[in-house]
């Protein structure tokens, strides 16, 4: 199939509103602004509040993405989400997804279980179903949702970054 090319037509992000700064971790911890900034980079986290999951901030970048690629969220015809902090171990967070973003209904959606090149994964994979699939015109979306960093600074207290 020479020719034919997958390209992002938009993307999006979610980001949970509450912030966490190292300031607070201080408070909560034998820790510093200081050191933490000096082995991490790192000055502030944003958490997912308890009554939300990964699913919730992956339908918004979704959305978002959908909204920039001008692609209605009910023509989206597979979703992949690359995540190891997903809502619950069944069904998958992309199942989540694709019921709150309003994708088509019976389209493919699965979970890649990879952190960090999960996005990278997902994208390889969207990138191929695509190319296969492209004579349908259907479309992939995939995201990575992760709430690693809440689970690490609040859930672990004596966890220092």
């Amino acid at each position: 199939m020479s020719g034919v090319h997958a390209r992002i037509l938009g993307t999006g992000r979610g980001v949970p509103p509450k912030v966490l700064t190292n300031n607070d971790l201080s408070r909560m911890m034998d820790t510093s602004d200081e050191w933490i900034v000096t082995r991490t980079g790192i000055r502030e986290r944003h958490i997912l509040a308890p009554e939300l999951a990964a699913s919730d901030l992956a339908t918004e970048a979704a959305r978002a993405a959908c909204e920039k690629a001008g692609v209605p969220p009910s023509e989206v015809d597979c979703i992949i989400v690359g995540t190891v902090t997903g809502d619950c171990p069944f069904p998958s967070t992309a199942a989540f997804v694709q019921h709150k973003l309003g994708a088509k209904p019976g389209g493919c959606a699965f979970d890649l279980s990879a952190a960090c090149a999960g996005f990278l994964y997902g994208l390889a994979l969207g990138a191929a179903d695509v190319i296969y699939i492209l004579s349908k015109g259907q479309v992939v979306w995939q995201g990575t949702a992760s709430e690693l960093a809440g689970a690490a600074a609040v859930r672990e207290t004596h966890l220092g970054v």
